[in-house]
């Protein structure tokens, strides 16, 4: 990746790492559901309003919204319901975890289903190493806390897997001609529509107490930062670096969440969380290449 896209997926990351810290304040007042459908809801009101301002418009055919109706049950959907439940039971560490697995599904899933990003040796160890500062960042006991949410935390890895199905799928949207902010427009909007019922059958929202002021400071937040704003630089990344290159950016949420902890909350960094950085930052390195590459050239000469 260029420089320019690696600053992109920084930038991703830390607006998805505060994702988890806004799900555990919405949480307190919002059930699962509506906390969902107002994430994907105030974020398609959001770039719907965007989109003329720039002068792009929402393809009309049938294809490509069956498309975006895909795109969303995969990147929405799913994911979203399945990690805010699953916050309802685990850690958002537990689930910070779970959720870094993404880039060893689309390592698999990008290999069976695309041509052109086939799995290597580099790639897959890079991936373990990663993972495994992830692990060693967040420390054991959030998996020690884990309790009985066994279910939540197969939750957290279908979404996962989801997102990682989701990567694979969103390729197509550059082959149809459709800019990054239109994806982003067409995959939130669809998804609302998807979820809008759902929440209103089974939440019944009109009966629940209204939340306070933190409450809605979190949804605010979630949907036009870690959803709106995220989105376009998710589907502006995935056009011109490819679903797994992308899929890093799962190992960069956890180290965005404890930094943003440092210098917002005042949280204090201990010894793992540089050893789990200096993994990741490993591990990046191994699926990038370029750097390996490097050497192996430093030795031949």
């Amino acid at each position: 990746m260029s420089a320019p896209e690696w600053a992109m997926l920084l930038g991703l990351s830390v607006l998805w790492g505060g994702s988890f810290f806004f799900t555990g304040v919405a949480l307190a007042g919002l059930p699962p559901l509506t906390l969902v459908v107002l994430r994907v809801g105030l974020a398609a009101l959001i770039l719907n309003l965007i989109l003329p301002l720039t002068g792009t418009r929402l393809p009309g055919t049938r294809d490509i919204w069956a498309a975006f109706l895909g795109m969303g049950l995969l990147n929405n959907v799913l994911p979203f319901s399945l990690i805010v439940w699953g916050q309802t039971h685990i850690a958002s560490g537990l689930a910070a975890i779970l959720n870094a697995t993404t880039p060893l599904f689309t390592v698999l899933v990008a290999h069976l289903l695309t041509p052109d990003e086939r799995m290597t040796g580099n790639r897959l160890a890079g991936v373990l190493v990663g993972l495994g500062g992830v692990a060693v960042m967040v420390g054991p006991a959030a998996v020690a806390g884990s309790g009985a949410g066994f279910l939540a935390q197969l939750a957290v890895l279908g979404a996962a897997l989801s997102y990682a199905g989701a990567s694979v799928f969103g390729r197509r949207f550059k082959r149809m001609g459709v800019p990054p902010l239109a994806v982003a427009t067409g995959q939130v909007t669809a998804s609302a529509l998807v979820l809008l019922p759902a929440a209103l059958t089974i939440d019944h929202p009109w009966t629940l107490p209204m939340p306070g002021a933190p409450v809605w400071g979190a949804v605010f937040g979630i949907a036009t930062l870690s959803t709106a704003l995220a989105y376009v630089l998710y589907f502006r990344i995935l056009a011109r670096a490819g679903a797994t290159n992308l899929s890093l950016v799962t190992f960069l949420i956890p180290v965005s969440a404890i930094l943003l902890g440092a210098l917002v909350l005042g949280e204090r960094l201990e010894k793992r969380h540089y050893l789990g950085m200096a993994l990741i930052g490993g591990g990046l390195a191994a699926i990038d290449g370029r750097l390996l590459r490097r050497v192996r050239a430093a030795d031949g000469s």
